[in-house]
């Protein structure tokens, strides 16, 4: 009894608390070696007399994450964001060196472009601008007080990021052995247990309508071993031929068995897009030399959300600077700074104001532990040495939280931001008054990020499934026209990868509204193959010139009526059909669009 009762209340404490007093070897394996590229990386800074070591391992603890390939996109691109980003810090103080109002007014309007571009990127070439954005922002409000000295800051920043990149590699080297063989085999057997899968579900599902929310979890898990193919790639090294594309168009034709699935077909059509995945899975296994194949994909963004995303990144820079301007703050350049660098690290989140929640408790831990520090633990130390040895504790317990999903953003801020209020140097002890002065610019930073995510032009999950929905109608009504190019991959891929995104972001939409949803865009989806494959038909020379001409009819009707054209569809099918010289796969999509 006794045992029971103590079972019944050590889960309630415990539970919570098992990624710190129990993780997995992998998760401990991540925070230890993170923790030591970190470690590493200030202690170079340091020997090398660095005015700000602190931004070195704030370097690290952006680019780690648990894959190699992952790592590796992420450092490239913020390389390339700190090149550009510091060049253009360098042009903004060069261009308004005396007009504190211009100058403010341009890096707002620069971190709008850069964060509402980024929402039409995938992956880590959105993360790439984004890094431009607040590098130059961190870049020109740290040469306010001496413009002439700009260039040192941009190459300090510079130098920092490479280091805290270069340390990061090494250690995952060391750490990660055999990384590229298990790449090798891993993605085929992913994308193979997929295509099972796939196959499985179609061949349960019944001939009236398949279950949505089946099949919105085989979309899901679609689109997120897509989003990792490059990383997957990059893992396996070089001579790998083709092996994104083959594998882009692997999911590409499972997404086309689902579609197609969807709207009754079975038999040798479904086959045929089975065996073509598993060829292009057998051409990943097995790289040919110079292989021509290519296949190229896009995840759509809505220009709505970067225009939210780029007016709210510029009005966040602008009313930073008006605090400071009114308040006379002398943390405000440090103010400033960390507005823009928590801007551009929550922008391209999914729902940002829900990220910023989280985001500010870690930086409130972030605070009261490097508090601690300062007061308690900085002033006995004498070496560096000493002091790394001492950080070893907090930044494994940051890494094994960066594991957790429920703590992902608190272990975001408290592991970029941990260094930098400690302030390290090797020039003097970093005081209770400027650690103070520095915290309180922080977390105003991160508080004052915190309420514009949520109050200008704030996600509102309605709002975005309608957008959303529009969206497809428009696409679907355009996939007709005569100088459309979209091929059905692309239209398959794209539409998978939106509902996906929408359907991740809208988790308080009630669950009757969200089927509905998940319902329209997956009929949605199988009407717009349908149509591409009537269109592209009409344009070939191996039909009768009257069956075109009847095509080309039902085309220009649903461009005019959208869905409501498919009576005309019903119409064309009655003619054609008898036709002894049309090809199985008109009367099919003919078939598919009339029986939707």
């Amino acid at each position: 009894m006794a045992d029971s009762g103590a079972r019944a209340w050590g889960k309630p404490w415990g539970e919570p608390w098992r990624w710190l007093m129990a993780p997995s070897p992998a998760d401990l394996g991540f925070a230890v070696r993170t923790s030591a590229a970190a470690i590493l990386s200030l202690l170079i800074a340091m020997w090398m007399e660095l005015d700000s070591p602190q931004w070195a391992p704030l370097s690290v603890w952006v680019v780690a994450t648990a894959s190699r390939g992952e790592s590796l996109s992420k450092a490239r691109w913020r390389l390339v964001g700190t090149a550009v980003g510091c060049c253009a810090g360098v042009a903004l103080i060069a261009a308004f060196p005396q007009e504190t109002g211009l100058f403010f007014v341009g890096l707002a309007l620069w971190m709008g472009l850069c964060c509402g571009c980024a929402t039409f990127f995938d992956g880590y070439r959105s993360y790439g601008l984004l890094v431009t954005s607040f590098t130059s922002a961190i870049v020109a409000t740290g040469a306010i007080s001496q413009p002439d000295h700009v260039f040192d800051v941009a190459m300090a920043r510079g130098t920092y990021i490479v280091l805290g990149i270069a340390c990061e590699a090494g250690m995952a080297a060391l750490f990660l052995p055999g990384v590229r063989a298990a790449a090798r085999a891993r993605l085929p057997g992913r994308l193979r247990g997929l295509a099972d899968r796939v196959a499985s579900g179609v061949a349960a599902s019944s001939a009236g309508r398949p279950d949505v929310e089946a099949e919105s979890g085989l979309l899901a898990d679609l689109v997120a071993v897509n989003a990792r193919v490059e990383f997957d790639v990059l893992e396996m090294g070089a001579g790998q031929g083709r092996s994104a594309d083959h594998a882009r168009a692997a999911l590409a034709y499972l997404l086309a068995v689902l579609a197609r699935a969807r709207s009754g077909v079975r038999g040798a059509a479904l086959d045929r897009d089975l065996g073509a995945a598993r060829r292009h899975i057998q051409a990943i296994a097995a790289p040919r030399v110079r292989d021509p194949f290519r296949f190229g994909s896009h995840s759509p963004r809505q220009a709505i959300e970067a225009l939210h995303n780029g007016l709210r990144a510029a009005l966040g820079i602008i009313g930073a600077w008006l605090v400071w301007e009114v308040t006379a703050w002398p943390a405000g350049p440090a103010f400033v700074s960390f507005v823009a660098l928590v801007y551009g690290l929550l922008a391209t989140r999914e729902v940002p104001a829900l990220a910023s929640a989280g985001f500010y408790r870690g930086a409130m831990w972030c605070a009261a532990v490097a508090g601690l520090y300062v007061a308690l633990v900085i002033p006995a130390v004498t070496s560096p040495e000493c002091l790394v040895l001492l950080l070893v504790v907090p930044m494994i317990a940051g890494g094994l939280a960066a594991r957790t999903p429920r703590l992902v953003n608190h272990a975001f801020a408290f592991n970029l931001f941990f260094p930098v209020l400690l302030g390290p140097s090797n020039l003097g002890r970093y005081d209770e008054v400027s650690f103070l002065n520095g915290a309180l610019a922080f977390l105003a930073a991160v508080l004052f990020a915190r309420l514009t995510f949520g109050l200008v032009l704030p996600f509102r999950a309605d709002n975005h499934l309608r957008r959303t929905a529009a969206w497809v109608e428009r696409r679907l009504r355009a996939l007709a026209r005569g100088n459309d190019r979209s091929s059905v991959p692309q239209w398959l891929a794209a539409n998978a990868d939106s509902m996906v995104r929408a359907v991740r972001t809208c988790r308080d939409v009630p669950r009757d509204e969200m089927l509905r949803y998940m319902g329209r865009h997956l009929d949605a989806m199988a009407l717009g193959m349908w149509v591409i494959e009537l269109r592209d038909a009409a344009r070939s020379d191996g039909l009768p010139a009257g069956v075109r001409l009847r095509l080309r009819v039902f085309l220009r009707a649903w461009i005019r009526q959208g869905a409501q054209a498919r009576d005309v569809a019903r119409q064309v099918l009655r003619h054609v059909q008898r036709h002894p010289d049309v090809r199985p796969d008109v009367l099919m999509a003919l078939r598919g669009l009339t029986e939707q």
